[in-house]
């Protein structure tokens, strides 16, 4: 049996099989494993920003009215014990290294015959699943890792599924165009099952084209629901919720989760929890109401203060996510001065990005995610606009410099990557706690 520490070891060595996309492997084992993905309901959201979001208000919203729920998301941000979760709380390392080392074995009957061996997400994949089944949840909420058609939590068969928005990102594995990520987002919907969606454009015609070969109905915002923003008391947002086809009208509820993006995650959340609640008389709107209030998402526009020091900490790591970001920012602390402590992969957008974030007049330390695919900082420097810009590859001397700049007075914005946010958040906890 293993230990928590050996346990990571294995994943790491898995790393070497990179990310591979396609379903033969995770089916395999999943079938060594008997299956435990079929033990529970479970609902399937995908979207290039705010799946996690809105995974997590759903899944709140579940157990806020009784089920035992469990939650499936990735990735983390700072241990692999955040990706799975039941009822709020994650899994421990105890049972994490319990679970895994059944996984393994599993992989080891597998390549003993000769058989690929899974990637880590595959395997982390089928051990949540397992997880879960040995847990005995009612309901699991599952996000998808990347695109969805070909990722490996597409093996299941949810009684729901949601497709936030459709951006590019992630192209050279999801068919190179954005008709092409629309295309792998939309393989989540299957036959006869209810699909809600915040996607527009071209990517909503694709997956509208999808729902209507696999006889699934289809809930778009802004034509079939939406939510509408009346103000903002006590660091909630408060919202008016409407759905045409599901007769709820100006439904009032507060979200904690703050930034503008999440009006459209949570009016996705809240049109998935009415269809939902067409199956499941237990489920009630005081129970949604509640939750919607308290759910917390770490790293999305989120409030890390340190006495009069103002600091906003998001993961925004794709050019949908930075524009939203800055769309937050211009709306929150309008006349605000702004220093960025920024990260960014450099498989990423970084122009497209940089130009969503930055303007002239703010200043900037760029430094390096904690990830081999990170950009050099220095390449970020050179191609961003800001008035002041610094250079410090190591992340904790970042802070230190980007907290300097602020001095207090103008507000601090960690972006760029959920690899750099995950660490800088423990360290603002941990000056925060007083431990530093």
């Amino acid at each position: 049996m293993m230990n928590y520490q050996e346990a990571l070891a294995w994943l790491d060595e898995l790393n070497t099989f990179g990310i591979q996309l396609g379903l033969q492997r995770i089916e395999r084992l999943t079938e060594l494993l008997g299956h435990p993905e079929r033990r529970y309901r479970t609902v399937h959201v995908t979207g290039t920003n705010g799946k996690g979001s809105a995974s997590a208000m759903l899944a709140a919203a579940l157990s806020c009215s009784g089920f035992r729920t469990a939650l499936y998301t990735s990735p983390h941000l700072v241990s692999y014990t955040e990706r799975m979760r039941i009822d709020g709380h994650e899994i421990s390392e105890a049972a994490f290294a319990q679970t895994l080392a059944k996984v393994r074995q599993a992989v080891e009957k597998l390549t003993a015959r000769g058989e690929e061996s899974p990637t880590q997400f595959e395997v982390l994949t089928a051990q949540a699943f397992l997880w879960f089944a040995e847990e005995r949840v009612e309901y699991a909420v599952v996000e998808v890792g990347l695109g969805g058609l070909l990722d490996s939590t597409n093996i299941i068969t949810p009684v729901l599924s949601a497709i936030t928005n459709v951006t590019l990102e992630h192209a050279d594995r999801c068919g190179g165009t954005l008709e092409g990520v629309a295309r792998h987002k939309a393989g989540i919907i299957k036959a006869g099952v209810p699909v809600v969606t915040a996607a527009q454009g071209m990517p909503l015609d694709v997956i509208r084209q999808t729902a209507a070969e696999k006889g699934a109905p289809l809930y778009v915002r802004g034509k079939d629901f939406t939510s509408v923003k009346r103000g903002i008391s006590a660091a909630r947002q408060q919202l008016v919720f409407s759905s045409k086809r599901n007769s709820l009208h100006d439904w009032p509820y507060e979200l904690s989760l703050l930034g503008e993006y999440q009006i459209e995650n949570s009016a996705v959340a809240v049109q998935a929890f009415l269809l939902l609640q067409a199956m499941e008389p237990r489920l009630t709107l005081d129970a949604l109401r509640a939750a919607l209030a308290k759910t917390i998402w770490p790293g999305r526009f989120e409030a890390m203060d340190i006495g009069r020091q103002r600091i906003r900490v998001d993961g925004a790591h794709n050019p949908g996510g930075a524009a939203a970001l800055r769309t937050s920012l211009d709306v929150y602390f309008p006349a605000a001065d702004r220093v960025f402590l920024l990260g960014i992969l450099r498989d990423k957008d970084i122009d497209a990005m940089l130009a969503a974030l930055l303007r002239p007049e703010d200043r900037a330390v760029f430094t390096t995610p904690a990830s081999e695919r990170a950009a050099n900082p220095a390449v970020l420097e050179e191609k961003a606009a800001a008035r002041e810009k610094r250079v410090e590859p190591d992340p904790a001397k970042a802070l230190d410099l980007a907290l300097k700049m602020a001095g207090g007075e103008s507000l601090l914005v960690v972006a760029g990557s959920l690899y750099l946010v995950g660490g800088i958040r423990k360290l603002l906890q941990a000056r925060r706690d007083g431990a530093l």
